[in-house]
């Protein structure tokens, strides 16, 4: 289901069915290096991944991470941007990983401003979270060109590295490209 469109993009849930782009997504370099290893390498593990996290996330919030359709590639899947609640912080968070080929070409900063637009308008959220590494460069340059602003350094997970949070009002001003 088609939630939202950018000029490049279509925004749609991730389905089951979505579980090879999933589990290919989990084992990329970066998506192992910044956010960690889930430990998915099956099809199954990947399924399981879903009804765990992002379909839970629908059915609990009504928001979760999206998968990123380029239209100019038949609606390939090239990444997923979305949403996402974590206990262990006070207000929503926004995210985003890509397949390798597909980073570094502005589709986290388009799909982004097309996430944070229905965090806002949509799901009504005030305030927005973001959280990275501190050597996660590229992810730090996209917070800040999406207007979020550091805040400070956390340690939210149990065994986890430091974090750096970022954060940004949602308030009236519309976010365009």
């Amino acid at each position: 289901m088609v939630i939202g469109e950018t000029n490049r993009l279509l925004i749609a849930k991730i389905t089951l069915e979505d579980a090879p782009f999933i589990l290919e997504l989990l084992n990329t370099p970066n998506w192992i290096k910044f956010i960690g290893d889930r430990n998915v390498k099956t099809l199954e593990e990947a399924e399981i991944y879903l009804q765990n996290g992002i379909l839970k996330s629908y059915e609990n919030f009504g928001f979760g991470f999206y998968k990123l359709l380029l239209k100019s590639e038949d609606n390939k899947i090239i990444g997923t941007s979305g949403l996402i609640k974590r206990e262990q912080l006070e207000h929503v968070d926004i995210g985003f990983a890509f397949l390798p080929e597909y980073e570094g070409k502005g589709f986290g900063y388009e799909s982004s401003v097309a996430i944070m637009d229905l965090a806002k308008n949509k799901f009504n959220l005030k305030k927005l979270l973001a959280i990275t590494l501190e050597n996660n460069l590229n992810s730090i340059k996209l917070l800040e060109k999406l207007g979020l602003k550091y805040e400070k350094k956390i340690k939210p997970f149990e065994d986890d590295d430091e974090l750096l949070l970022f954060a940004k009002e949602l308030d009236s001003e519309k976010t365009t490209l």
